[in-house]
């Protein structure tokens, strides 16, 4: 794309007009969470890549995006056993062309775990770039995924869909504090509840 060198405002002018206010927004992200502000820098950077990198066929690494769905007492968060990986995960998908990766973290949660009446606060909440190791006939690649916090509604039923082994309303404090859960999932459930990063 540009320099990095170059001062975020100028790199991010030099972007397509359609992925600046997403580049905007990752810059405030990193402003407001300083130890992630490389990370961010590096996302900036990826959007201005001229191979498709909200396409999944872009196997060098492409964008994707993800949801804590936490419930409506702000207490538990909606967890996925994923399929492929054998974690529990936040729901989360491929963006499939789609720059509006707030409305791709809806759409993944709304599929993913079947919840009606969810909304997707405002903001980045945070980012992750993690290798997806090979699978089937798809060479391992990066998923530069970008999180939002999404909102369940007062009914917290779900329905597992083929992507998950199983779902689960799990407390936040027991994800922040347990080391058999994924880093960036406890980073993220430490962050939710307030807890300063360790």
């Amino acid at each position: 794309m540009s320099n990095p060198t170059m001062p975020v405002s100028e790199r991010i002018a030099l972007l397509p007009v359609a992925v600046q206010a997403l580049a905007h927004e990752l810059a405030r992200f990193g402003v407001l969470q300083p130890a992630q502000q490389g990370l961010a820098n590096a996302f900036i950077e990826l959007l201005g890549d001229a191979e498709g990198p909200f396409e999944r066929a872009r196997l060098a690494g492409h964008f994707t995006a993800s949801a804590l769905v936490v419930s409506s007492d702000g207490a538990r968060t909606l967890l996925t056993h994923h399929r492929k990986l054998g974690m529990w995960l936040q729901p989360g998908g491929h963006a499939d062309g789609d720059r509006n990766l707030a409305r791709v973290a809806l759409r993944e949660t709304e599929e993913e775990t079947g919840l009606v009446g969810v909304t997707v606060q405002p903001g980045i909440f945070d980012l992750d770039r993690h290798w997806i190791p090979e699978h089937k006939s798809v060479p391992g690649h990066w998923h530069y995924d970008v999180r939002y916090v999404v909102r369940a509604g007062t009914d917290e039923t779900f329905a597992v869909s083929e992507e998950s082994h199983a779902l689960a309303w799990v407390p936040l404090r027991d994800v922040a504090d347990g080391e058999a859960y994924d880093a960036s999932l406890r980073r993220m459930a430490r962050r939710c509840l307030g807890v300063p990063a360790v």
